[in-house]
């Protein structure tokens, strides 16, 4: 780029110097020159530190500001969280989402074209919970026509990651994914669910733990595509829902929550990232989430429910090979292992007890099951498991009984005397 020098007396004195000036112009222009090229000057550095944080490589930064929409007026109205966080209500035709490129010319879709309590069938009645979303998230009631955001959502101040390679990118070798997981993929889905129990597992230094339902397009020539819904818990000791996005394999696209134009969030009283403010505890009272993603049958986007509650969608033009339906559903349990000091980390699963200790103790994954093209619910069966180190973390399919259709307990304490 262009060299840019400052303009002092002694440049200025050799200017005029060589246009044959006399000393009193030479006084006056000196400094009306001085003055202007310095202005010049620092209005040029202050544009290049704005463009600098918008644009990188030539690509435009995955971090989306939030605070860039109080300062234009976006925000309606600013509410302080039980856990200190700072709610932004923002003005629902103003979110991230639709300042996406392949959403310019988006029709927002106030909820789902039919009520999908009454037009999705389902094999039983067993798949209440017994909490609602306002039971288990601070419910902030922005004003009509807003959405609540959390201030932050960018990587260094923000309980939630903007992207999963972001993430990874807090410490500099390559981190292990660690899986306790059960998956199906022998059809086309158009639509997954299950019921989460929730808990805090503990975390060492940076890393996470999470447990969540992926709902994804993949294999042959398929670009890896997925919609994703949970909680994670990571170093500031909550528990926090999370929703993630991507159609490019991880690479380029996608965040985490609405850290990036993506996923558009119809709810005007709950906040992605939020903490739950019960989780269970050994023994004692157990707390769930509900999920459900499933695509709408005339317009094609992609549904998130969250306790039977319309939370938003995925718009279906902001993928690829998921436009039309996922062939790979996965339920279970992540968690990122840096192997600091040597060793496999400490950091938790699940309730960070072994599945083999069962109810109140382990943590499990009920009611899992598809949406299939006919647009009926089934049960997940002929589920096939993945567990990436059994003496570390692992997972056993239960018997249904009453209540409990397809499901699992998962997890394990990381660290340990058979896990190192």
């Amino acid at each position: 780029m262009p060299v840019l020098t400052l303009w002092t007396g002694n440049n200025v004195d050799r200017f005029f110097a060589s246009t044959g000036n006399n000393n009193a112009n030479i006084s006056f222009h000196k400094k009306m020159i001085i003055g202007g090229c310095n202005l010049i000057l620092f209005l040029i550095i202050i544009l290049s530190s704005i463009l600098s944080n918008v644009f990188v490589d030539g690509r435009r930064s995955a971090d989306f500001n939030i605070e860039h929409l109080a300062k234009r007026k976006r925000t309606v109205k600013t509410i302080k969280g039980e856990n200190g966080d700072i709610i932004h209500c923002v003005d629902i035709y103003q979110q991230p989402a639709l300042s996406h490129p392949l959403l310019q010319n988006h029709s927002l879709q106030m909820k789902p074209s039919l009520d999908p309590t009454k037009t999705l069938s389902t094999e039983n009645s067993d798949l209440d919970v017994e909490f609602s979303m306002e039971d288990l998230l601070q419910d902030f009631r922005c004003p009509e026509t807003t959405i609540p955001i959390i201030r932050s959502q960018t990587m260094d101040n923000s309980p939630i990651p903007v992207t999963k390679q972001k993430l990874e990118l807090e410490f500099q070798q390559p981190p292990i994914h660690e899986y306790a997981t059960v998956s199906i993929s022998n059809s086309n889905y158009i639509g997954a669910q299950g019921i989460l129990n929730i808990w805090n597992p503990k975390i060492f230094d940076s890393e996470f733990s999470i447990s969540q339902l992926w709902f994804i397009a993949t294999g042959g020539d398929r670009v890896t595509n997925t919609m994703e819904v949970g909680w994670m818990a990571k170093e500031d000791n909550k528990t926090r829902l999370f929703i993630y996005w991507t159609r490019d394999n991880y690479q380029n696209t996608g965040c985490f929550n609405l850290a990036c134009p993506g996923f558009v969030q119809t709810n005007r009283k709950l906040a992605l990232g939020s903490a739950f403010r019960p989780v269970s505890t050994f023994r004692g009272k157990q707390y769930e989430l509900q999920v459900k993603i499933y695509k709408d049958n005339v317009t094609g986007n992609w549904w998130l429910m969250l306790q039977n509650q319309v939370f938003g969608y995925w718009p279906k033009d902001i993928f690829t090979s998921l436009r039309e339906s996922a062939n790979l559903i996965t339920w279970g349990g992540e968690v990122m292992n840096y192997r600091k000091h040597g060793r496999h980390t400490s950091t938790q699963m699940g309730s960070g007890h072994f599945p083999s200790e069962g109810n109140k103790k382990a943590s499990y994954i009920r009611n899992i099951g598809y949406l299939d093209q006919s647009r009926q619910w089934k049960d997940a069966t002929n589920v096939v498991t993945h567990v990436s180190r059994s003496s570390c973390y692992n997972l056993h399919i239960i018997d249904k009984f009453d209540g409990y259709r397809t499901h699992f307990y998962y997890g394990g304490p990381g660290y340990s005397g058979r896990c190192y």
